[in-house]
This record gives C-alpha cells, sequence and structure tokens, in this order.
C-alpha cells in the first residue's frame, strides 16, 4: 500500500481473522490456520500473457484452503488490487476471504468501516484460478498498476501472498524497518507480541 497518512485500525486492509480447517471428500481434514499459512519469498519470471508460476509450497496452500479442490482441479484464489496508491497485489486463499467476509458482514451496515472494507475486499479484486500447469495469468491492467514488468515477487503475509516488482519489495522492507524505531538494534524482534493470555 502507498505511503501517506496513517490509518486506524478498522482501515487496515489485512484484519486477522483466523482461518479454521474444514472436511471434504471422504471425510479428510483440511487442516488449515497456522499450518497452511503462507511463509518464505520468491522472486518468479513473468512471460510476455502474464503468467506468473506458483512456487509449490506455495500452491499448496491455496489448494488445501479451496473447498472445492481438488475435485475442480483448479485452485480458486481472489487478487485484491486495493485503491490506486497500492504498489502490490494481494493473493488470498478462499477460506481466508470467507473468514474476511464473515468478519464485514458482522459490522454494521452503512458504516463507514463496512463501507471501506467492502469496497476494498468485494470491489477492489478479481477471483482467479491456478491452471493445471501451476500458473497464475496476472492481467495487463493490473501488471501497469504495480510496474511488473518480466519479474514479480512473492512474500508470504501468513494468509495471503504479497506480490510486487523486486525493487518494491526491497523498498518495502526498508520502510518496515524505519517504521520500527523502538526495536533495540540486537533485540529479539519476537519481543514485539504481546504476552500470552492466561488461562
Amino acid at each position: 500500500m502507498g505511503r501517506g497518512r496513517r490509518i486506524g485500525q478498522w482501515q487496515r486492509p489485512d484484519p486477522p481473522f483466523p482461518v479454521q480447517g474444514t472436511l471434504f471428500g471422504q471425510g479428510q481434514w483440511k487442516v488449515a490456520g497456522l499450518a497452511r499459512r503462507f511463509r518464505g519469498s520468491e522472486e518468479v519470471k513473468v512471460d510476455a500473457k502474464g503468467r506468473v508460476s506458483i512456487p509449490a509450497k506455495f500452491r499448496r496452500v491455496f489448494e488445501s484452503a479451496d473447498p472445492d479442490f481438488p475435485s475442480r482441479n483448479r485452485a480458486q484464489l481472489v487478487v485484491v488490487y486495493g485503491f490506486a496508491d497500492w504498489t502490490h497485489l494481494r493473493l488470498y486463499t478462499m477460506e481466508a476471504i470467507e473468514e474476511i467476509d464473515e468478519g464485514i458482514s458482522r459490522m454494521p451496515r452503512g458504516s463507514a468501516e463496512r463501507s471501506y472494507l467492502e469496497t476494498l475486499m468485494n470491489g477492489l479484486s478479481d477471483e482467479a484460478e491456478i491452471d493445471a500447469d501451476g500458473r497464475l495469468v496476472l492481467p495487463q491492467r493490473l501488471r501497469e498498476k504495480i510496474g511488473l514488468e518480466d519479474r514479480a515477487f512473492f512474500m508470504a503475509q501468513g494468509d495471503y501472498l504479497k506480490v510486487s516488482t523486486p525493487e518494491t519489495h526491497e523498498a518495502d522492507l526498508r520502510a518496515i524497518e524505519a517504521d520500527m524505531p523502538t526495536l533495540e538494534p540486537g533485540a529479539d524482534p519476537l519481543s514485539l507480541l504481546p504476552p500470552a493470555s492466561e488461562s
């Protein structure tokens, strides 16, 4: 997302809605949540038609979080491209989108918060699928929006993948580091976690 004024917590487009496991097929349990969150990063090629190969470790997450896979044989996902100042795309699993939609539906109708999230997550997004060869097609208008040419960078963000140019990714990393002035050099980043709640 482009850098501008600080936004309130309700405005954040990635609220921490948990992803639950689902039962599917012949009594098989699809484990989601922490076991099915994206981890890692990859730089991939973008061909002339806008096709990118989804690395296997990411593809498995999309497949396991799609209740209609494997019967449909192609994992579905949602591409959120966001507002004009966004310089990246977000690829959400179907389970994550369902959880987010449920969270939005619990918000008061007509509220500014609900309108913002409905516009972002429903209006500024597209459905997509991973083809039989493990590729995702990114339309030209989305590639142009974020300046994507022949290389794309995938960065895991929990329940979604962040897609940007390698240059934007590097700039984002520097900005994240700059936004944490209270973290002392050499300090354990996990110290930022809140204390565990007492049972």
